[in-house]
Parts: structure tokens; sequence; C-alpha cells
């Protein structure tokens, strides 16, 4: 049976009324849906889940009401309606009454319940919703396909006192004989099924703030008030910046941004009504470190992207979910960059684009866009391919067209399919017919196909010869596939020439017979999605003279090439050592350092003993200019954000990698520093080598927080500490309920990764697999759980995960896990191959 919703019906419009009974966690409903009958039909097919069907009636547009039977399918997720009479159902216009019940499931998905506790201990239940990708069929029988918009006018029934919202703005509110409200909103645009959302409980909300006619409010729990002015700033910022960047107003009557204690995804764009976990949206600002403050406004800006970008202009099938997402975080970095332009956020894209080429680099790896044949294989999707490769490419395509050609195509584009759905073609469309370039020629071999070149430029006696090859970090399973790349090549300025050339290099190399100059970088500014090339001997230069004139952007780019060249085998350990113990000893940029420091993370996993003392010693010695440069503590007179940001990430490089005993014992004396950027890196440090006095403290101030960042800082570094009996106690909160299911497998996760504890972690994980699998959200956290199994790259235990994982398949994201198991056997072959020769090159000096 197919998994799309046979043709011929087409809903208009959904009249929705929901009770919901927080005390016992269920709910009744009615959904009137106006239907199109476009061809005669023995029944009408829609999707329902865990729903209970109480009576079905069709009401014909000549006053025939119908009363209809009904048989849901569990398995297929579907209600089928029949007439009671045997007869066909007419073309035409008509309107569908059903009747339902249903339950506040537990599962984070659908119309479920999430509780908090108030500050004098008493539980309080909300009902919610999530409803992407097909879960809004757990709420109301509905046509549950992104293509199927219509209209929605919702109702909801509450006791008094209660706060409900819903995506448009309150229309009315009438008191029942019962006790109970009646509250109705607005209808909606035309949107799809997976966009409606309500919520109902003991909430609080904060004054409107008008943003260009538009109000917006922060829903909150009680006494979280203070949390939210950073948030409403930010959003009034972005409904600005976004409705004059797309050329069209916010599509919907008011805006409210809900914080919501358990919640499976960071946030969901719902039109009008954006749902966020609590530590992405509530902000003590006095509490917040740099890197927080700067997430919460990525998030809230990509949500808000989606308002025009996803919700007024919508993907026809879930393989254009890519579109939706990746155009979204493209625009989040935009937004955030214009709205603190101190934080040089372009800058810090670079690690998600580093992110991404590191797993297309895997003979694992997917396109971008694929086929998708059910909305269970969409999930698969929702991952760094989508996300983050995504947005790279849209990035490197917008700065190959330039900044405003692309957006006169992006307006273009939203101008034409306002209310519509569109195909990845409808984009580039657009784009091509504002720039004049064969934009589907340049871009359909980065979406179509997985993976991405290494390009080289060499100089010969007749110029520059530039050439791709297809990178992958197994060399061995490389093949012919090639992109049309829209190259931006620099090199060393000479009289009369140009130092920078744009030129689209397909799958023959090409000799530049004009350029003059040694070939600086063939990624200038770091905006492709492809990898410079330089090969040993240059990287070799680098290390005795220093990346030279290469902005911050393309030095961060060098580094993490040469470390995919190490972890591919075509440089060896000891000489990426060498490159950036010396060649960038005078860095101070901090994209750069975090690119460092994580790789020299990864080295240290390598070395025992005499080698990795030594080891600590040089990674110490090679920080020390830039630490004494910073010093321990911000100055009286402040400073930038990317100061504060890289000072806290020496003190974790030198403290919680290089074991260094006077930064050690700095963090300790700065665990309450005034500043949240550098406690929280003091914070870090402390774990990684604390005791178990050391453990409850940080376990007290996980579970006494009054603000998210405080509360998910504490319970992150809990994972990090090197007793492997006090990591399990947290686990184990995982099984006991004191760690939320949302955290559990983000938690697991970092156990996983934990350089002491991770076989411990493992363990514990195999042990308690299925109990688990019950308590996570069945979404693709469980996929991002086992990103940490890449860590476990000794050979006996990586065979364990791997006969384990065969064993034992995840219900979702399948793509992912192997992705992670080929990463784990790539480590695993690094340690083979280059421990041993590391130590040695370490302790030879």
């Amino acid at each position: 049976m197919s998994p799309r919703l046979p043709a011929g019906v087409v809903p208009r419009h959904y009249t929705i009324e929901l009770s919901p009974d927080l005390d016992a966690a269920t709910f009744a409903g009615a959904v009137a849906v106006d239907i199109d009958v476009e061809e005669r039909s023995a029944a009408i097919v829609m999707n329902a889940a865990e729903l209970s069907i109480v009576s079905a009636r069709l009401d014909t547009a000549d006053a025939e009401a119908l009363e209809l039977d009904f048989a849901l399918d569990a398995e297929a997720e579907r209600l089928t309606l029949s007439r009671r009479d045997g007869g066909e159902f007419a073309p035409g216009l008509a309107r569908l009454a059903i009747a339902f019940d249903g339950v506040l499931n537990d599962q984070l998905h659908g119309f479920y319940r999430s509780t908090y506790t108030d500050d004098g201990g008493a539980s309080h239940t909300i009902a919610t919703t999530q409803f992407e990708s097909t879960d809004a069929r757990r709420a109301f029988p509905c046509f549950d396909e992104p293509a199927l918009k219509a209209t929605f006018a919702t109702t909801l029934i509450v006791e008094d006192g209660l706060l409900a919202v819903s995506n448009t703005a309150e229309t009315g509110r009438e008191p029942m004989e019962d006790g109970r409200v009646r509250v109705s909103f607005a209808t909606t645009m035309p949107m799809s099924t997976y966009l409606v959302a309500f919520v109902v409980g003991p909430l609080e909300v904060t004054e409107a703030i008008d943003c260009g006619g538009v109000p917006v409010r922060v829903v909150h729990r009680p006494g979280r008030g203070d949390q939210t002015g950073f948030a409403l700033d930010v959003a009034a910022h972005a409904l600005e910046w976004f409705s004059d960047y797309y050329g069209l107003p916010y599509p919907s009557d008011k805006l409210d941004l809900v914080a919501i204690p358990d919640f499976a995804f960071g946030a969901m764009e719902n039109l009008g009504c954006v749902t966020f976990r609590e530590v992405l949206l509530l902000v003590d600002p006095g509490a917040a470190s740099q890197p927080e403050l700067q997430q919460v406004a990525k998030v809230i800006n990509h949500e808000l992207a989606h308002m025009w970008f996803g919700d007024l202009v919508t993907m026809a099938w879930w393989e254009g979910i890519w579109l939706n997402e990746a155009f979204a975080t493209f625009m989040e970095t935009a937004c955030s960059d214009a709205y603190r332009p101190g934080w040089q956020i372009w800058s810090t894209f670079c690690r998600s684009r580093a992110s991404a080429l590191s797993t297309d680099a895997l003979a694992s790896t997917r396109p971008v866009e694929y086929p998708v044949h059910s909305p269970a294989e969409a999930e698969d999707m929702f991952d760094v391919i989508t996300y983050e490769k995504g947005a790279a490419l849209v990035r490197m395509l917008e700065q190959y067209l330039g900044t405003e050609t692309f957006r006169a195509g992006v307006r273009l584009y939203l101008r034409r399919h306002a209310y519509a759905n569109t195909v990845t073609e409808d984009l580039w469309n657009s784009l091509a017919d504002a720039s004049g370039e064969p934009v589907g020629q340049i871009m359909d071999g980065w979406i179509h196909q997985g993976g991405y070149p290494a390009v080289t430029a060499t100089a010969t006696d007749h110029g520059l010869r530039v050439s791709q090859r297809h990178f992958t970090l197994d060399p061995e399973r490389a093949d012919e596939r090639s992109w049309v790349v829209p190259l931006r090549l620099r090199v060393r300025p000479t009289a009369g020439n140009p130092d920078e050339m744009r030129f689209l290099l397909d799958r023959s190399p090409r000799t530049l017979t004009g350029a003059a100059g040694d070939p600086v970088t063939v990624n200038s500014g770091a905006s492709g999605f492809y990898r410079d090339d330089p090969g040993p001997e240059a990287l070799a230069a680098v290390a005795s003279e220093g990346p030279g004139d290469r902005n911050a952007e393309e030095r961060h780019g060098l580094v993490d090439d040469a470390w995919a060249a190490t972890l591919a085998g075509r440089l060896d350990a000891p000489a990426y050592l060498d490159l950036v113990l010396r060649g960038f000893v005078d860095e101070r940029d901090l994209t750069v350092w975090q690119a460092i420091a994580g790789t020299q993370a990864h080295l240290r996993r390598l070395l025992d003993a005499d080698a990795a003392q030594r080891f600590c010693e040089l990674v110490v010695a090679a920080s020390d200019d830039a630490a004494a440069d910073l010093g321990l503590d911000p100055p009286a007179g402040g400073e930038d954000e990317r100061t504060g940001e890289l000072r806290a990430t020496l003190l974790r490089l030198r403290g919680a990698v290089a074991d260094h005993t006077a930064t050690i014992e700095a963090c300790r004396q700065r665990l309450d520093h005034p500043d949240p950027t550098l406690a929280a890196a003091a914070l870090g440090v402390v774990a990684a080598h604390g005791d178990a006095e050391d453990f409850a403290w940080v376990r007290g101030r996980f579970e006494t927080a009054s603000d998210p960042q405080t509360e998910q800082r504490h319970l992150a570094a809990l994972a990090d500490f090197g007793d492997p009996e006090l990591v399990r106690t947290i686990l184990e909160g995982t099984l006991e309920g004191s760690v939320r299911t949302q955290d559990g497998p983000y938690l697991v996760r970092r156990a996983l990764l934990n350089r002491v504890c991770g076989s411990e972690a493992w363990d514990f994980l195999a042990e308690h697999w299925d109990r688990l699998l019950g308590i996570f959200p069945t979404n693709y956290s469980l996929a991002r759980m086992l990103e940490g199994v890449t860590a476990l790259d000794r050979v006996e235990l990586a065979a364990q995960v791997h006969a384990f994982m065969a064993d034992h398949p995840l219900p979702q994201g399948a793509k992912q896990v192997a992705q992670h198991l080929e990463r784990l056997d790539i480590n695993v072959a690094m340690r083979e191959r280059e421990s041993g020769r590391l130590a040695a090159a370490i302790l030879r000096g």
C-alpha cells in the first residue's frame, strides 16, 4: 500500500474543536472538514492514528446529511469513510463532520502532555503539540500531507484559569455552564497540517510588544517572566529583518513564542505559535554564556525564517524538507549576523560547514535530496546533510551569485509560490531568472549525489592547473563522480593582476593561462563546499612559515582540510600536530582555535603514559602565548564577545585536554565567576578532573537551577567526570525520571564521548537498550545519541558495537546510524595506523 493518500479529495478548510482534560490525560474532539470531491469514489481516505472515532457524517452541497461507516487501519494510520447505503461519493463540495476521542500521550509527539514542578514542589501538566512530520493525525483526523494545504479555525474548551493559544489571535472567549471556557481563534492562511498547533495549561504570557503591527509574546511557565526579554528582542529584530529581506510582510496576525518543558525537538515553526525547548527560548542574561545566547538567537531566527520559507511556501513532499531546513539554517545565520555583528556569526558558520564536510566524506553519506516514499523515511532527513550541508550549499551559491542577486531570486520565488507548494527546481528557476546563471545546472549535482570534491591548484609553465577529485575519508571508496564547482581561487597578488578569480570548474582539469602568482587557496573566503587540497609539502611550509595572509575563515578551512587528510591517511598525525602547534602559534582567532582544540582532543585519545604526558606539555607550550595575552579573567573595562569565548576555549584545551595543573586550579577558583562564559569553561575543566564531592556539587546545581542554561550546562558536565561509577549514577537518572526524556539521548551521547568512561557508558546503554528506547522520544534524537559510539575506537569494543547494532537496529535514522558506525571504523583505523607513530614522534622530540 502506498503511504500517500489516494487522490481525488482535497481539503479546503478545517473547523477544529478540542476539549483536553489535563488530569485524565485525555481529550474529546470534533472536526469539520470542507472538502472538494474531485472524482467519484467509493470511499474517502484520511489519516488518523491513536484516536477513537465516535461518529462520522457527510453534509453535501445539496443539504443532504449522510451518516458514514468508518474503519481505522492502525498500522497504515488511515481512516476510511464509506456511505452506509453502499453508494459512491459524487464530485462536488461537501463537509465531513467527525467526532473522536484521544489520549494526551507522553511520547512528545502529536497532542501530548508535558509537566513541570513549581518552586513550591507542586507538579503541573500542560497539553501541547508537535506535528511534524506526520503527527497531526494523532490530534484530529486530517489529510496529513504537506501539499494538501487548507485553512484552519480552532476552538479549545479549557478549564477556567488555564491559558490557551493556537496559531492565530484569539477572537472569542465564552464561559460555559460547566465552568469551562470556549476559546476561539481566527482562521489561518492556507497551510499544511504539520504546522497546526495548540497549547493549554497553567502558563503565563508576557505583555505583547508591537512589531510593525504584529503583537509578539512569550508564553512560559509561571515565575520565568524575567527570562523572556532576550527572546522578545531577538524576535522583534527578526520580524523586521525578514520582512525586509523577503520583501513580504509577516504572514499571520500574531506571534507567540512558547517555552515547553518537555520537547523532543529544538523548536518547531508552527505558524504564529512557535514552540521551543525552554533552554532555546528562556534566558537569564546574567547566567547564559555567549555560546548559549548565540544559540538561542539562532534558533529563534531559524524558526521565524520558516514563517515565509516553509510556512508561506512549503515543500510538496518530504524529499523537499531540505529546502525548508537548509534555507532556514542559512537565514538564521544571516539574520543573527545582522542582529549582533560582533558575534561574527559567519565565522562560526565555518564550524557547521566543517561538520557537514566530515559527514559527507563518508561512503554512507546520502544525497541532500532523494526519493522519499513514506513519512517514516523522512525522519532520516533531519540530519547534518539536510541542515548543515544544505545551508553551506546555499551560502556557496549566494556568494557565487552575489548577495543582492541572490536575494532578488528569493523574493521572486516567494512571490511566485506564496500559499502554495514547491519542488527544488522552482527555487533554482527563480534564482536563474534573477541572475542569468544556469543555477539548476550548477546545483543539481550537489543536491542529487552525495559527497563533494577536493580541488587542487598547481602552478605550471602554462599557468595554474586546477582540477577536482572525489574526496572521501576512505580513499579506496572514492569514485569518478564530479561537480560543477563555483570556484573562488585566490592567488598572491602581482602587479596588474586580480588576486581572486571566479569560474565554474567541471569534470575536466582547467589551466588558467592568464593567471599569475602562486595559489593561496582555491576556496577564497572558505564559502565553497569543497576542500582545498594543497598536499603535505605545502602544509609543511605552513608549519614553518605560518598561514600567511589567509583570513580567519580560510585558516579554519586549512586546519579542517589538514585534519580530514589525516583521518584519510593522506597526512600522518605527526605532520598534522607539527602544522597546528608550530604553524598556528601566533593564532588569536576563536574559530581557528576551536578547530585546533577539537583535533587535539582526538589526538590525546590516541596516546597513553609518557607520550600522553609529553603531548600535553606540547599543547600547553603552544598555547602559552595566546593564554598569556588573554589572561585568566576578563579586563575590568570589558571585552568583545569572541575574546571571552577564546579564553574559554583555551581554558578547556589546557585544562580538560592537556591536564595543565595550574589551569585546573584556576578553574576551581572560577566556578562562580560573574562572567558566565568563563564560569561555563571552568565547570567543564573541573568536571573532567573532579571527584565525588565535585560531582555532588554539580548535581545539586543541576537539580536546583532556576534558569534553563544553568540546568543544562550542569547536566552535561555530569557526563564529563572521569569516574565511571559517578557517571553511571546520572545515566541511571534517565531510567528513574530525574533526567527528562528529552535530555536523555544527549546525556548518553556525551557519556559515550567521555575519554575515560566511554566504554562503561556503552555497557550501560547496551544493558538497558530496550528500556531506554521505550523512554526516549521516538525521533531522530535516538540516532543522534549513537553518535557517541564513534569515540569507542578500540578494535574489540568497536566489534562489540557493530555486533550489537546489527542485532538491535533502530526504528528511525538508519542512515545516520550507518554513518556513525562507518566513522567508528575510520577512528579505529586511525588509532591502529597513527597512535604508535605519533607517540614515537612526540617522545623523539
